[in-house]
């Protein structure tokens, strides 16, 4: 069992910053993949980025450049910082761990982007 808390959502203006931060417990050493998604009202749940194991990263085309996963394997913390933010990156976002047996999902956290 992996256990997966988000923090760091919040309102944000358009361009500005907020750093997010999902903290994993359990059985940790059994993640593989590390991964933030999202998922505005009225929308399907999409992948944002996601890193290995080894601190191999990848994004989505709609934040490329403006955002970055990073991951801390001996806090067992997987961050993304967000700048340049835009209204369309509101939704809440969830962190998501992959074990071999299957995937984890966090309870999510609210992002807002608007003036």
């Amino acid at each position: 069992q992996v256990q997966l808390v988000e923090s760091g959502g919040g309102l944000v203006q358009p361009g500005g910053s907020l750093r997010l931060s999902c903290a994993a417990s359990g059985s940790t050493f059994s993640i593989n993949v590390m991964g933030w998604y999202r998922q505005a009202p009225g929308e399907q749940r999409e992948v944002v980025a996601v890193i290995t194991s080894g601190g191999s990263t990848g994004y989505a085309d709609s934040v490329k450049g403006r955002f970055t996963i990073s991951r801390d394997n001996a806090q067992n913390t997987v961050y993304l910082q967000m700048n340049s933010l835009k209204p369309e990156d509101t939704a809440v976002y969830y962190c998501r761990a992959d074990v071999p047996e299957g995937r984890y999902w966090g309870q999510g956290t609210q992002v807002t982007v608007s003036s």
